[in-house]
């Protein structure tokens, strides 16, 4: 349990405030707050994943629209936009063409799957971002959500790591 302390030892505002900065949606965050105390990371983890997968679209949604685009972290919330600036930290660097190219691919993948292009970016660099972004403009709409959904459970980890390491 002493891993999970700093999540655990919060007050349930506080525990709220924390967990909805790694995943927006509503539903995610109430099913979290409900399995506290954990008792280790692996069983955190393992809620997390089992609570994010058994929701519906209108909540992974949700989740989605928390994020800013990317190339545009400045858009996030005050309360993660920190994290996003360090995720995005790639596509910042990039040249001013990939820049644009990831603008323009955003705008693509909006019109054609109506949310925002959601991809776990810690690590990667504008080049790869701009490449996995229009790959998955390929997918259709079924397959797009499915990856989507999957890139927000890495975030969401990533994120509640985060909380488990200040």
């Amino acid at each position: 349990m002493d891993d999970c302390r700093p999540l655990n030892d919060l007050s349930n505002d506080e525990a709220r405030a924390a967990l909805t900065r790694c995943c927006g949606s509503t539903r995610w965050v109430d099913r979290m707050l409900h399995e506290r105390p954990f008792q280790s990371r692996a069983e955190l983890f393992e809620t997390a994943s089992r609570h994010w997968n058994a929701l519906d679209v209108a909540d992974w949604d949700e989740a989605f629209s928390h994020h800013p685009r990317i190339g545009d972290p400045s858009a996030a919330s005050k309360s993660t936009a920190a994290w996003a600036a360090n995720e995005q930290a790639g596509a910042a660097r990039s040249a001013d063409d990939v820049r644009a190219a990831i603008a323009e691919g955003n705008r693509a993948y909006e019109a054609k799957f109506g949310r925002i292009y959601l991809v776990c970016a810690t690590g990667k660099t504008g080049e790869e971002l701009l490449a996995i972004l229009r790959a998955r403009l390929n997918n259709d709409a079924a397959e797009e959500l499915r990856v989507a959904v999957g890139e927000q459970e890495k975030i969401t980890r990533l994120r509640l790591e985060k909380i488990l390491s200040p």
